[in-house]
């Protein structure tokens, strides 16, 4: 599986490239908006050849994902007897603090280790022009040759909590093509983007000196979600404090009797320091993950947010629908005459569905 194939250009402003790219290879829509992908035997043919490795094929499944192709249920079918065996770890925290420079260090040390490796790393879209500018991977480029490796870059299209909406769905396009791990970054996150504990098996959260003092250690939210802190850059000044504060607030806490606690890891991604010692707690919390059970419980509760997902998308579309009709548009106006009231007209609408 090759790394440098089915990615768009590091310099890509705009998702658009990857809609163009879908219908070159017979992905999109033609002119009367049907898709061109067939059904049934395409289906089958592109998802065994993504189970060979083949890059394309991968990256053509990741794309279906993105755009919503109607052909999507099909692939996800195809797909699930391949799924479950990956063990996904996300990476998130504010920006600047080394995520794709981390991301590429663990790369390196998973291959190392003769592991199939996927990258997700999710960028920004701009709120102003929808672009983004897909730029994590320009960090990890030594890795563009190795069949071991697929990296792709996604947009989060203007989605919250730090993920795009499609990042589910194409983890389970690598599960399928092999990958024995697959690494989430997230976007730059603040306080309440979270989203990615839902996904990972493990969420490592990255922190750099000077990014706050012991009161903003001690605050609720992406802090809450670690399973290991990773205080990069540790060869900066402040480093050590940040490390003691993460260790305090830790000791504030109150776990279940044998309930895992956080690992504080040092590292100096850029230099590849550390990198071994957040491997060696990515594998200590996923002992701990199969020791317990946590790690079926876990797999469980995502699933049940993918299915949940799903349901809520297509009930969108369907009162989306509703605009196009004279349904919803009766039903405002007796709101706004005050005929009826608003939860009223909301059950009698959904009555409708």
């Amino acid at each position: 599986m090759s790394g440098g194939a089915g990615r768009e250009s590091p310099t890509a402003g705009r998702e658009s490239l990857t809609a163009g790219r879908d219908v070159a290879e017979g992905t999109g829509s033609n002119a009367s908006g049907r898709p061109r992908f067939g059904p049934g035997r395409d289906v089958a043919m592109l998802v065994a050849k993504a189970r060979d490795g083949d890059p394309r094929s991968v990256a053509r499944l990741i794309s279906l994902v993105e755009n919503g192709d109607p052909a999507l249920p099909e692939v996800a079918a195809a797909l699930a007897p391949h799924t479950g065996r990956a063990e996904v770890v996300g990476l998130t925290g504010s920006p600047g603090v080394g995520k794709s420079t981390t991301t590429n260090e663990l790369v390196r040390a998973l291959r190392a280790a003769g592991r199939r490796v996927g990258v997700l790393a999710v960028d920004p879209s701009s709120p102003f022009t929808g672009g983004a500018i897909l730029g994590d991977r320009v960090r990890m480029q030594e890795h563009t040759t190795d069949p071991g490796v697929y990296i792709r870059s996604m947009s989060s299209r203007g989605r919250l909590g730090g993920l795009a909406a499609a990042t589910p769905q194409a983890v389970r396009v690598l599960e399928g093509a092999g990958c024995d791990v697959i690494l989430v970054e997230t976007v730059g996150v603040g306080q309440a983007e979270v989203e990615i504990a839902s996904l990972a098996d493990t969420t490592l959260v990255l922190l750099a000196p000077g990014m706050g003092d012991g009161i903003q250690a001690a605050k609720a939210g992406v802090l809450e979600i670690a399973d290991v802190f990773v205080v990069n850059k540790a060869d900066r000044p402040g480093a050590d404090a940040t490390y003691r504060d993460i260790q305090g607030m830790l000791a504030l806490g109150e776990r279940q009797p044998g309930g895992w606690r956080p690992q504080v890891v040092r590292a100096a991604a850029i230099r590849g320091d550390g990198v071994d010692e957040v491997l060696a707690a990515i594998e200590k919390h996923r002992d701990w993950l199969a020791a317990s059970g946590n790690l079926r419980l876990r797999r469980e509760r995502r699933a049940a947010a993918e299915v949940e997902a799903i349901a809520m998308g297509t009930l969108r579309a369907r009162i989306g629908s509703l605009r196009e009709g004279t349904a919803l548009a009766t039903l405002a106006s007796k709101v706004a005459a005050g005929e009826i009231d608003p939860y009223a007209a909301a059950d009698e609408l959904i009555k409708g569905l």
